[in-house]
């Protein structure tokens, strides 16, 4: 069986290889979602040309990058959306899309897997109620699952991706249940994080005493959904080294576990203008570590200090209850992006002596 070319090899990760890049060739979007991180919906202010793109794909390549995921906004509204594909696949990368799928029609379809598109995700919160309300536009969750219909019978590698609201939580057994029928196998969950659009609406966001429900929740149905042939996979703030973290991220093998933040190491994060971030949901100010327009990726990649903070993140430079953590020198703090949009930093992303106590109790470490 062959490895998946995201795949990361000691030698990736010895050499800090950039193997997966997440690009947002565009900002404008179709959808009006309340929990946008990037307040997506116009373009933003001189977003690369093509002829950027192309040169800018060719540098990718020459770092070692293997695949790319674009991303918006909404990808397939920039005009020339399957041109990228296509010189990205022309370099040797896989190329995929992440989508909200309100306008992904056959059409468009047909133009990219022609161009060389290998595999889409679609961005699922909820049923159909919850769903058009998150994502503000009537209609959004049925023509997400029509979306999943045509890239299936084009025959397109599927998944989904759910943010996890407060609204999501009682929902996701039977938003299994329709993915699984939609033909769907593989399921990345994370939770939402106040930034952007998200810090506008706190209702929508998990306090910590609801993880102790979630958590237990999201174990049961990964174990269903195995069973029906579908693989859960927590996105990088689901917790980590509690009692579920073998079986979530080893398929119940205890040796493996989080490795702490990939940002910077091993993943890149690319704006339509050309800045670059370790992360593509980091926050922009204080991780941007140049624009192409300025320096060469290489020279971004190797020595803006931006992109390099995980790379010598030690536990020296954590804070409260994290720092303390018997699995500190391994985590390092978990995911950045959620720790920095609440506190300004990495370190901890729970304060709440309550929660400390009760996560303790019920064998988490950290989450």
């Amino acid at each position: 069986m062959t490895e998946p070319r995201r795949f990361l090899s000691v030698n990736d990760r010895r050499s800090l290889t950039p193997v997966h890049a997440v690009w947002e060739i565009t900002l404008a979007c179709d959808l009006k979602c309340l929990h946008c991180g990037s307040r997506a919906g116009s373009r933003r202010p001189s977003e690369l040309s093509t002829e950027e793109c192309v040169a800018l794909i060719s540098q990718l390549a020459k770092l070692g990058t293997r695949a790319v995921t674009l991303i918006g906004g909404e990808a397939y509204l920039r005009r020339d959306w399957v041109e990228i594909v296509r010189a990205i696949r022309r370099h040797g990368m896989d190329c995929t899309l992440q989508t909200g799928g309100l306008n992904l029609t056959a059409e468009r379809i047909d133009k990219a897997v022609e161009a060389g598109l290998q595999g889409a995700g679609l961005s699922i919160d909820g049923l159909a109620d919850v769903h058009d309300q998150l994502r503000g536009v009537p209609g959004s969750f049925d023509a997400a699952f029509k979306a999943l219909r045509l890239l299936r019978e084009r025959g397109l590698p599927i998944s989904v991706n759910t943010q996890i609201t407060t609204a999501t939580v009682p929902q996701l057994r039977e938003l299994m249940d329709r993915i699984i029928n939609a033909g769907v196998t593989s399921w990345q969950v994370q939770l939402t994080v106040a930034m952007g659009r998200a810090a506008d609406h706190p209702e929508l966001l998990l306090q910590p005493y609801e993880l102790l429900k979630l958590m237990p929740l999201l174990a049961e149905l990964y174990q269903e959904g195995l069973k029906r042939g579908l693989l859960i996979q927590p996105g990088n703030n689901i917790g980590y080294f509690g009692p579920y973290e073998s079986l979530w991220r080893g398929s119940g093998d205890e040796r493996v576990h989080w490795t702490s933040c990939n940002a910077g190491q091993n993943a890149i994060g690319i704006e339509a203008d050309g800045t670059i971030k370790g992360c593509p949901s980091l926050p922009t100010s204080p991780y941007a570590g140049g624009n192409i327009r300025d320096l060469t990726l290489k020279d971004i990649w190797r020595t803006a200090p931006e992109l390099s903070f995980t790379r010598s993140r030690s536990t020296d430079d954590l804070w409260g209850f994290c720092r303390d953590c018997y699995y500190a020198d391994v985590c390092r703090a978990g995911c950045t992006w959620t720790a920095h949009v609440l506190f300004g930093r990495a370190g901890t992303i729970r304060t709440a002596i309550t929660a400390r106590s009760n996560y303790l109790n019920e064998g988490y470490a950290s989450v």
